[in-house]
């Protein structure tokens, strides 16, 4: 059963100790494996739980443009980063009118490109695009693909009614072009992996969708992100403790560009989960943004130490 215990609020405050006084554990850069590109927090739908509150009224991260990301591509390829992966998040990124130039610019520069979208409208008034890049670039263009349940009324009470048939619409037509695609779930429903896996696994199979849902990768299950749920502080003893490696987290391989409603550039956070706390703004360009980074973030311990989630390709 999920715990209902509130997050006691003396938590997450100091950035170098926990309540009980220990030292917070941080984590140091290593590679820019993926650098992650929000294309702006509009989206086509509301979700009832979504993290970063993406909806068609949500503008708090204005919309890229092209020429904004490039000149952030330019500085990884001059600074040998060794970033092999281009993300692109929101929202919904196939609202940001300059999509297709930004995927076309990343593709054009020999980077992986992995696009996270709901596959509705959005995407679909796309396909002419998408299927021109595919045909150019397909090895190194890959859609992750939103379903929060395997069964439509579950999905639908988190998206909305007609969310279901439009999501398949958009999963049909990726399938159906050999597009490289996999599907995000989530882990909210208390019911375990394996039955979740079985559930997915035997509605992919009834519509055609060819996934293996017993493939960690081609389905991905991500851990619940709330805030307010108690988790506990990671110091710097619980690497050793828990045997995780703080070379694994995203922070350690990955930033997020993002552009403030109102602010006259972008500029780069630690990761794609904390878009609005600016305690995890780290500068204007990837080389001022290449430091420590403390867990200082009830996400940091549950979805990314205790959770082992990552949102890159793999």
């Amino acid at each position: 059963m999920r715990t209902t215990k509130r997050l006691d609020p003396r938590k997450f405050i100091d950035p170098f100790f926990t309540i009980a006084g220990e030292e917070r554990a941080s984590v140091q850069p290593s590679r820019l494996k993926t650098l992650w590109v929000n294309t702006g927090t509009l989206c086509n739908i509301t979700c009832a739980n979504c993290y970063i509150e993406s909806s068609p009224r949500n503008d708090r991260l204005v919309y890229l443009k092209a020429s904004e990301v490039r000149v952030f591509l330019e500085e990884i390829e001059k600074g040998e980063f060794g970033t092999i992966e281009i993300g692109f998040t929101g929202g919904e990124p196939f609202l940001n009118p300059e999509i297709t130039a930004m995927l076309e610019d990343c593709l054009s520069r020999k980077f992986q490109v992995l696009i996270l979208t709901n596959a509705m409208k959005p995407m679909q008034n796309k396909r002419d695009q998408l299927l021109g890049l595919n045909h150019w670039f397909g090895d190194r263009l890959k859609l992750r693909i939103s379903i929060d349940h395997y069964e439509q009324a579950t999905h639908e009470a988190e998206r909305g009614i007609g969310s279901w048939a439009s999501m398949l619409e958009g999963i049909k037509f990726l399938s159906d072009n050999n597009f490289q695609f996999d599907i995000a779930g989530r882990t909210r429903w208390n019911q375990d992996e394996n039955e979740l896996r079985e559930g997915f696994s035997e509605m992919f199979s009834e519509q055609g969708i060819k996934i293996d849902a017993h493939d960690p990768v081609a389905l991905t299950l991500f851990p619940e992100m709330d805030q307010e749920i108690d988790v506990p502080e990671i110091t710097s003893a619980c690497w050793d403790i828990l045997g995780v490696d703080p070379g694994s987290l995203m922070c350690a391989t990955s930033r997020m560009l993002v552009k403030r409603k109102g602010a006259s550039n972008p500029s780069l956070v630690a990761c794609t989960l904390l878009p609005y706390d600016k305690q995890f703004e780290l500068g204007e360009t990837v080389e001022e943004s290449w430091r420590e980074v403390s867990l200082n973030h009830p996400h940091c311990a549950k979805f990314c130490v205790l959770g082992g989630g990552s949102c890159s390709a793999g």
